[in-house]
């Protein structure tokens, strides 16, 4: 009787890890299917093409004024990919992540696919996860959209030259070009957090326009605390607390502390609202 349990357990487990890959290449398949992906990542890279123009058509903007690193565009066309990310990070990005990972269940529970996808053998946690992964690759997509695009316009109508950094040290395109990339990354990581928000607001309803603006909500109103000195004693607890906290991976050598601050931030956020979002998901009925 124990060998056939074993036998069993040993043929099903494989079958649902096979079910589970195939469920996550199914779940990317049909996000980057999408026109309302692509729209969106359209948007985003439209930012660093207004900026590269608007520079390049004007005499350059007044010093100390606009985005940091703004008045540095004409003289390099690499800080078109930092002023674009810069730019994108408090509304735009928030924006777009906020649609797709408040999409991520409350879209299959409004056009009735939820019900058939849980009837796989893939279980609920296991459908949650592969939800957010989605989301997230969705955040690193539109963060490396920003940058290349901003890295190209600037290419194509500005100088590339040798990258001065804030602590006064000069590094080469393609050291800086890294440099950017890491800063994609950074950028990605403080949105992980809100991907695992999204995910919480889409189990709470079924209309994905709601969770959408549920997401994008709970972003600005963290930025808003976040500017308020009264309450600074939650600063440290905010979901954007080290949004901008970047600056620090162009200097040299790389100072990682906010690096580290935001990951186990993030990593806090991803705990709390992934356990209250299949706290929620694996209790509710769907299947009625």
């Amino acid at each position: 009787m124990s060998s056939e349990v074993t036998v069993t357990r040993e043929t099903v487990a494989p079958v649902r890890k096979s079910a589970g890959w195939r469920f996550l290449g199914s779940e990317l398949s049909v996000l980057f299917r999408r026109r309302r992906t692509w729209a969106l990542l359209a948007a985003l890279a439209a930012i660093p093409v207004l900026i590269a123009v608007a520079v390049k058509l004007s005499s350059g903007p007044p010093r100390g004024r606009g985005p940091a690193f703004l008045d540095q565009v004409s003289q390099n066309g690499l800080f078109v990919a930092v002023v674009a990310t810069i730019v994108a990070i408090p509304l735009f990005l928030p924006l777009t992540v906020g649609v797709v990972a408040g999409d991520t269940v409350a879209g299959e529970a409004s056009t009735g696919t939820l019900r058939y996808l849980l009837m796989s053998p893939v279980a609920r946690g296991r459908f949650l996860v592969v939800k957010y992964v989605g989301a997230v690759v969705f955040c690193l997509a539109a963060t490396f959209t920003v940058a290349v695009v901003g890295t190209i316009m600037g290419a194509l109508l500005f100088p590339i030259g040798p990258v001065t950094l804030l602590s006064g040290t000069t590094i080469d395109p393609p050291e800086a070009l890294l440099r950017i990339a890491l800063v994609c990354l950074y950028v990605t990581l403080s949105l992980l957090g809100l991907c695992a928000v999204g995910l919480f607001m889409s189990t709470l309803t079924d209309v994905p326009v709601g969770a959408m603006a549920a997401t994008v909500v709970a972003s600005v109103v963290s930025q808003v605390m976040g500017q308020l000195p009264q309450l600074e004693w939650i600063h440290p607890w905010l979901l954007t607390q080290y949004w901008l906290g970047f600056a620090d991976l162009l200097r040299d050598p790389i100072v990682w502390d906010s690096f580290v601050a935001n990951a186990l931030l993030q990593a806090g956020y991803i705990v709390v609202f992934g356990a209250l979002a299949y706290g929620r998901f694996s209790t509710k009925d769907v299947l009625a």
